[in-house]
């Protein structure tokens, strides 16, 4: 079951867009807090909105009929990571969350190391704003992208790849170590329609741009 968990960051529309509504059709849909404001755009309307509302108008009469479930300002997780736990709670193992990118940095990056953690659960993970977008990947588990010819790709290494393989690039890694801080794997370009990345060990996420 795949959800769509919408986040207060930044939402530009793009064709890839409908690449990830054709691919990730969503069973479930769930609000954090300010990330209601996707939901127009994106042409959906959640089944859930989490959050302590204080980056949105839980009185808004667009959205009085959605169930909603509220959380104090002073708390120990993100409105977004709750929305994914509601999702999960509900059976999703597919997450794809929109406005991931943009706003403030520090949730940006808390986003990123969230999906990390739930893929290496076993969960697939989907980080899209539109234009731009990132997928955990993790060592030992090969990952496999369509993308288009020319496209920007980087590789931003969290815990260190080892023994890495990136093909269908223009500047393939054959067996390369990546430690965390490594710029040389920034703005690669695919050559293919497909690319391929694999480590033995490590974590990190694969960040794409998109036309928008």
């Amino acid at each position: 079951m795949t959800a769509w968990v919408l986040v207060g960051g930044r939402f530009v529309p793009s064709a890839d867009v409908e690449r990830v509504r054709r691919e990730w059709p969503p069973s479930f849909i769930a609000a954090a807090d300010g990330g209601i404001d996707h939901a127009l755009p994106l042409g959906v309307r959640p089944h859930l909105w989490v959050g302590d509302f204080d980056s949105s108008d839980p009185a808004d009469p667009r959205w009085q009929d959605i169930e909603r479930v509220a959380y104090p300002c002073d708390k120990d997780e993100l409105d977004a990571e709750l929305a994914l736990r509601a999702a999960h709670d509900r059976g999703a193992r597919r997450f794809v969350l929109w406005g991931a990118f943009g706003g403030r940095f520090d949730h940006t990056l808390a986003l990123a190391t969230i999906a990390i953690n739930w893929a290496e659960r076993g969960n697939d993970m989907l980080l899209h704003s539109g234009d731009e977008s990132a997928v955990p990947f993790l060592g030992g588990k090969p990952l496999e992208l369509d993308v288009e010819p020319g496209q920007t790709i980087s590789v931003l290494a969290l815990a260190t790849l080892e023994s890495a393989y990136f093909e269908g690039v223009r500047w393939p890694l054959c067996g390369d170590t990546v430690t965390p801080g490594t710029v040389r794997t920034m703005s690669n370009e695919a050559t293919s329609r497909r690319v391929r990345l694999t480590a033995t060990r490590g974590r990190g996420l694969v960040v794409l741009q998109h036309a928008t």
